[in-house]
């Protein structure tokens, strides 16, 4: 992360183009912390995004200040190997890590979110949290956790996550679907 810098009712969020090389044309669509923005200038080092007042409000991208890091993802083309679960970069709620117990270099983290959230959840699904891929190990009414390798911890920003922190949480797309579609139904 670079600057973040106030725009309008937004911010002009600016970030290192390092690994964004062939991913940052104008206009590409790129996840921050799990929330798709759109590439709104592009320079030799650097690359712009712009976040409105209801992205901010709804998102952990308000709370950045200069120098924090953030998880970057360019978005997945048709025909790429799809290495995790369908995600849209639209950000379901802002959780909140509820408990971290660290075990040597590994880790198991609690997020408490709203319950709307845990009906699209199952133990061995998947959940995206700062738009990193996981899977989930407990599914409670309120919240849920994920294990969390070193790897994963050193390479993300979930590693610098402690109890208290907010995080944007997105389910899987398909588990919208499957309650929607059951939403419609008698005695579902």
């Amino acid at each position: 992360m670079i600057s973040v810098t106030p725009d309008g009712p937004g911010v002009t969020i600016t970030i290192d183009r390092a690994g964004l090389e062939d991913d940052s044309d104008l206009g590409a669509s790129i996840a921050l912390n799990g929330c798709c923005l759109t590439v709104v200038a592009n320079y030799d080092d650097r690359v712009d995004f712009q976040a409105g007042e209801e992205t901010l409000s709804r998102t952990n991208l308000g709370q950045l200040k200069a120098g924090d890091r953030v998880n970057v993802e360019p978005s997945l083309r048709a025909g790429d190997p799809l290495g995790g679960h369908y995600v849209t970069g639209h950000i379901d709620a802002l959780g909140t890590v509820d408990r971290r117990d660290d075990d040597s270099d590994w880790s198991k983290f609690w997020f408490r979110v709203p319950q709307s959230l845990t009906r699209q959840m199952a133990s061995k699904g998947s959940v995206t949290v700062d738009g990193v891929s996981l899977t989930l190990v407990d599914v409670e009414e309120e919240r849920f956790s994920v294990a969390l390798i070193p790897h994963t911890l050193q390479a993300t920003t979930l590693g610098g996550r402690q109890p208290g922190d907010r995080v944007n949480i997105e389910t899987d797309v398909l588990a919208k679907y499957v309650e929607r579609q059951l939403s419609g139904r008698p005695g579902a």
